[in-house]
Parts: C-alpha cells; structure tokens; sequence
C-alpha cells in the first residue's frame, strides 16, 4: 500500500492546482481541471461507479454497498487546490526513506533547511519514510494528500470485499484555499448522511470545530500634494491605513494566538500616500466574540471617517463560513465513531479545533455535518511542508474502520 500512497501522491503534486481568488471562474485555475480530470480516470479505473466532474470541477463517484443493513452513507473529501502563500509551480518531491533524524538540506544553493531546530517536531517522523518539497516550492500535502488516501483507501476496500461497509461517495472540490470549495457544491446530488474531510494535519488529529471568519478588505484614499507645500493640504492613505492597524488589539494576531483565541491576520498592505489597501481576515470561535471583531472594525473605521472625512475609507467586510460545531454537535456520533477508528488502529484522536478553514465548515451549514480527519503532513503552504507516508497509511486504514463500524453499529 506505501508505494501505491507514493505513486499517486506523486503524480497529483507534480500538477500545478493553485487557485485563484481574482478568477471569476470555477474552477478559479485550468490546472484543478487537469488534475480533477486524471481523479476521474482514476475512480474508473478502480472500480467506483458514478465516477464524473461537472462543468465546475466537482468531481464524485460511488461505493456502492456491500451489506443488507441500513447504514448511512458517509462520504469522504478532499480538495485538489493549493494554497497560493507560496508557489505550486514545478513541485519535485523529495523522498526520504527511514529518515534518521538528522537536518536535511532541501535546497543548498538557497540554504533552505529542514532541522530540528525550528521544527522539532521532526523528531516525531525518525525510521519513517518522508516526502519534502525541493525547498522552492510548497509540497502541496494540503490536500493532495487526502485525495490519495481516500482514493487508495476505496481501492483497498473495493479488494477487500469481506470488509462490510454501507454506502460511500467520494467527492473532490476545487478552490477551497480562497474559501470557494463548497459554493457550487451540489449537497442534494452528493446524497451523503454524513460526511469527512481528509485536509488535517498530524496523526490523530479529529476537529469539529473551526471558526467563525470573515474576510475584509479596506481602501484608504488620500490627497497627494508636493511635500514642500504639502502642509494643511496633504492627506496620506499610507498614514491612515496604519492608523487603523495600530487601533486593532496588538496581541490578538495569529503568532500570538493559539487555541481557542481569534485574531485580526493582516494579509497584505498595498499603496501609497493617493491611495493604499490593506486586506485582513477575522476569526473567532464563538459567535458573540466574531460579532464583537466585526463591530470593533465597523467602529475605527467610522472614527477615521469622522477624523478625516467620510469618503476617505471605503470598507468590504463579508462572512465566509461559520464554526461547525453548531451542526455536528447534535450528531456528536459521527466524531464519536472516527476517534472510535483510531483508538481500534492505536491511533490516539487529538480532539482539538481547527485554527483554519475546511470545507467542512461551509458545508455542515449546507446540510451535511462534516468533521475534518488527520492527512499526517506539517508545515503547510511554503518550502517546509513535509508528509509521512507511514501516516498518510493509518490514514487510510482509518478511513476504511470508519466504513466498517458504521456497518457494525447500523440495525
């Protein structure tokens, strides 16, 4: 099964799928097509039924039963974009067999090191088999990982008959990095009780809880004079953008935050003294304090309005998604049968929150309750992601012991 992992995964990083959030089209970048269509192929190839991409990128297909009882239909996704923080073109994966530990030089020429220094969590990885970027690009694990385990783990089930199970789709989405996955997904067509997305982290991770988060965007406008005679006469954008940043809480940003805290994350500060735009996102878990970030925006924005005119600031501020709590709590049993999976695989369930989106968050609010499940990679989005083959395998056998006890506890 490793090699079977390490082939496809392989050839899916090796596709340029980066997504595009100033694209009006859907998928937002040809190269999700490409890969979305190769997964089609795939699915045919392996025996799954109903395999098909519609005209946005979705793509889906079906296991079908193999069991006389009522069990619900569980579904598994993944998405084929990655993230565009860093760049997803000509991916060359590094294999590393029974890695030992040691600091390895990804790129010398760049000096770009994996060690133990800065990620010591590496130590968690010693005679396992590794997968690293070359160090010029991302890896791509989030989430061509989880589609090679849910794709390898319906072809183990498909040749492993005497492993009952109801039901199962698969579904493979594009743009979830600009927080688009689920917009055109069709939740009637997919027909799935329930649901699990393969996009987390370490072994053992199961979440089901995210934020609430909201994206925002700010334009500032200025009045450009000569500096000689600026005086009374000069506005400058860039003065009053930073003007704003610095009314934000200091220490309620994403790297001085963990857990259960929310932030205000600054992505980007464009402009000059005519005109600069800063785009952030907001994110909190509960719901009263999320509201509470968006009225404290709402309230500087309106003060600077006050200070140096109403047309100065124009301000874009929408909801994205919502914490999936409030839908999977009321079907705690579908987190309660995944930890179940892993304890019977010696797998020890992290049950924490996910400090970032799935598409698990939009689609639970879409009808289809939709914890997230481990992959087994780190460091995702730049230079240092990495993978464990030997955990993107438990990975698929959780996937598999997920099936099997639905059809065990089902009538």
């Amino acid at each position: 099964m490793k090699n079977e992992i390490i082939q496809r995964f392989v050839s899916y990083v090796k596709i340029n799928t980066q997504s595009d959030e100033n694209s009006t089209t859907c998928p937002s970048t040809e190269g999700q097509l490409t890969l979305a269509n190769q997964l089609v192929e795939e699915l045919k190839a392996i025996g799954m039924t109903d395999a098909s991409i519609d005209e946005n990128g979705y793509v889906m297909a079906t296991l079908p039963a193999n069991t006389e009882k009522k069990v619900p239909t569980i579904g598994f996704l993944a998405h084929v974009d990655t993230a565009t923080d860093f760049t997803g073109k000509g991916v060359n994966p590094q294999i590393i067999e029974q890695f030992d530990g040691s600091d390895l030089v990804l790129n010398g020429a760049a000096n770009v090191v994996l060690g133990k220094k800065d990620f010591p969590s590496l130590s968690n990885y010693i005679g396992h088999t590794i997968i690293t970027t070359d160090g010029t690009t991302l890896l791509g694990a989030d989430n061509k990982a989880g589609i090679a385990e849910i794709m390898t783990a319906m072809d183990y089930l498909i040749k492993h008959p005497e492993i009952k199970h109801g039901k199962i789709r698969v579904a493979f989405t594009p743009d979830e990095e600009i927080g688009r996955g689920p917009h055109k997904f069709d939740v009637e067509k997919f027909n799935a009780d329930y649901a699990y997305t393969m996009d987390g982290g370490p072994i053992g991770e199961l979440q089901y809880e995210s934020f609430n988060a909201a994206g925002l965007k700010l334009t500032f406008r200025g009045t450009n004079i000569h500096p000689g005679t600026a005086k009374g006469t000069m506005v400058n954008a860039a003065k009053i953008a930073m003007e704003f940043h610095s009314a934000l809480p200091a220490d309620e940003a994403p790297e001085l935050t963990e857990g259960y805290e929310g932030f205000y994350h600054l992505l980007s500060f464009q402009g000059d003294v005519e005109e600069t735009k800063l785009a952030y996102i907001i994110r909190d878990f509960e719901r009263e304090n999320f509201e509470a970030r968006k009225a404290l925006v709402e309230k500087i924005v309106a003060d600077l309005r006050e200070k140096y005119g109403q047309d100065r600031i124009a301000i874009d501020m929408n909801d994205q998604y919502y914490n999936m709590r409030e839908k999977i709590e009321p079907v705690k049993e579908i987190v309660d049968i995944a930890s179940d999976a892993m304890k019977n695989l010696d797998i020890e369930p992290i049950v924490s929150p996910i400090r970032g989106g799935t598409d698990g968050s939009q689609l639970s609010y879409m009808g289809l309750p939709t914890p997230n499940i481990f992959t087994g990679g780190e460091n995702f989005h730049g230079p240092y992601e990495f993978i464990s083959v030997d955990n993107m395998e438990k990975a698929v056998h959780v996937i598999a012991e997920i099936c099997k006890l639905f059809e065990e506890r089902a009538e």
